[in-house]
């Protein structure tokens, strides 16, 4: 062979030039995980419990008193408590697990760690079913506050549905920090509006309007407090948990937080913390001021509160617009918490993976448009926001029992695993959440058989998806996946 036919393989000889270095292969896991890539650092703590206080903040405004009619003043009252104690465990429990593994996948990037590929998608699912159910029930309620309160002369119906998710997706499209800006604004509005409402309902408190609903003696365990009987405490947990459901949303937001082990926790108690507070000045005062029975059937109880004799006051009127401020707080904030879920359910190949594809921004368009498009849909089609909302209840029930379930497990199984935030209490405070969490999941039973069924149906026909298709299709490079493979390569290392 001559010099000048040698080819590259041949060894090198002195004097021939050197060959070319060899071109860096393409690494496909970063291609594919840079197509899907969140804004990083885009929110702070301050952010972060303006998120929590959203995503729950339209349940102070209505809903809540649905429960009166279930288990009166006191059956609601036992109910709240121990719901709020179910969310405080389950807060505490989630830092926890946030600050070991903030990725975009929250809960489901948990349960995938401490209970397999199954358990993270059954967590996953469920609170998928949450996200994307709850902002088509709460834009019926907008319709019906737009309607009532005759703005721009619309009534409730699709015009109003389409405007709401047009204007509210193409903000989150914009970007994840100008969203948590724009939340963070209306749910002060929101809050400062409810702090108003206290002050003026306070002034007329009565407290022999809290036990004013006629007994049913037929009950067991009735009487003036607990009109409908001890059963009717367990039939109040779902409305108890209206106070405080979504919460657990905010650990969706891990990728784009900055410092997350210490700012998730923090901000979670925070959020917590709040909530708690206005759950209690709420409930208290506005049943105080008009009473149980008057509040128990209708559907804005805090101007209600302040209008007993039924005519309009200032106070009332700024409370009702202050209503629709927490409705839109409520409802874009949970477009947020469902795109994320989405996307990282897609991007680690438990949902078809083109929908975890972000934008130029980096805004998962595909899971912001696609569940916006299903909301839409429901809301257009079938009006019924209640049923929608308790269908989303039922979901978050059974992710709330996945989620505590999965910090018990790893704290058993990897008690040496690096925790820069520890749960108070450890595995008892997680294993209150999960046994309340049980309860709450049979209460909705008690409340609506038809949204527990439907729910249900939605479940077996995800979890078939599953069972036949993606689950041989999984992500190995996704983060959420990385971490359940890391913690089994270190298992195996450890026998």
């Amino acid at each position: 062979m001559t010099e000048q036919s040698a080819s590259w393989s041949d060894p090198v000889r002195d004097g021939d030039p050197a060959p070319p270095a060899a071109a860096p292969r393409p690494d496909p896991d970063a291609a594919y995980l840079e197509r899907r890539t969140l804004r990083r650092g885009s929110a702070g703590p301050l952010l972060l419990t303006g998120l929590g206080v959203a995503y729950v903040v339209s349940g102070d405004y209505s809903g809540w008193n649905a429960g009166l009619a279930e288990g009166g003043f006191g059956g609601l009252a036992i109910a709240a408590v121990l719901m709020g104690l179910m969310y405080t465990c389950m807060v505490f429990a989630l830092a926890e697990l946030s600050a070991i593994l903030p990725t975009a996948g929250g809960g489901y990037g948990f349960a995938r760690r401490a209970l397999g590929p199954w358990g993270g998608f059954l967590t996953g699912t469920a609170i998928l079913i949450e996200y994307v159910l709850a902002p088509a029930a709460i834009v019926c309620f907008i319709g019906d506050y737009v309607a009532s309160l005759g703005l721009f002369g619309l009534e409730s119906g699709w015009p109003v549905y389409l405007a709401c998710f047009v204007l509210f997706i193409g903000v989150h499209l914009w970007g994840v920090g100008e969203a948590l800006r724009f939340s963070l604004v209306v749910t002060a509005i929101a809050v400062a509006a409810l702090l108003v409402f206290v002050f003026g309902a306070l002034t007329d408190f009565h407290i022999s309007g809290l036990d004013d609903i006629p007994v049913d003696h037929g009950a067991a365990g009735a009487n003036s407090w607990l009109p409908f009987g001890l059963l009717g405490i367990w039939a109040a947990f779902p409305f108890g948990m209206w106070f405080f459901l979504g919460v657990e949303g905010v650990p969706l937001a891990a990728e784009e937080t900055r410092d997350p082990a210490r700012t998730l926790p923090k901000a979670m108690a925070a959020s917590m913390g709040v909530l708690l507070l206005l759950a209690l000045l709420t409930f208290v005062a506005a049943t105080g001021a008009r009473g149980s029975a008057a509040l128990q059937d209708v559907g804005n109880p805090l101007v209600e509160a302040l209008q007993p004799g039924g005519e309009a006051t200032a106070l009332s009127r700024v409370v009702n617009y202050a209503g629709l401020a927490g409705l839109v707080a409520s409802f874009f904030s949970l477009i947020f918490a469902g795109s994320r879920q989405l996307f990282a359910l897609s991007r680690a190949g438990y949902l078809p993976r083109f929908l975890s594809l972000t934008s130029r921004r980096k805004a998962p368009y595909l899971g912001l448009l696609l569940p916006g498009a299903l909301g839409f849909a429901l809301a257009a089609g079938s009006g019924e926001g209640a049923t929608m909302l308790n269908i989303a209840v039922f979901g978050a029930t059974i992710s709330y029992a996945l989620m505590s379930l999965s910090h018990i497990v790893l704290r058993k199984r990897e008690p040496h695993l690096a925790r820069p935030y520890r749960t108070p209490g450890g595995v008892l405070t997680s294993s209150v959440a999960f046994v309340l969490a049980l309860a709450a999941l049979v209460a909705t039973f008690l409340v609506d058989k038809r949204a527990a069924l439907i729910a249900l149906l939605v479940y077996a026909v995800a979890l078939a998806y599953f069972a036949f298709y993606s689950r041989h299709r999984l992500v190995a490079a996704a983060p959420e996946e990385e971490f359940a493979a890391l913690a089994k390569a270190e298992e195996e290392l450890r026998d």
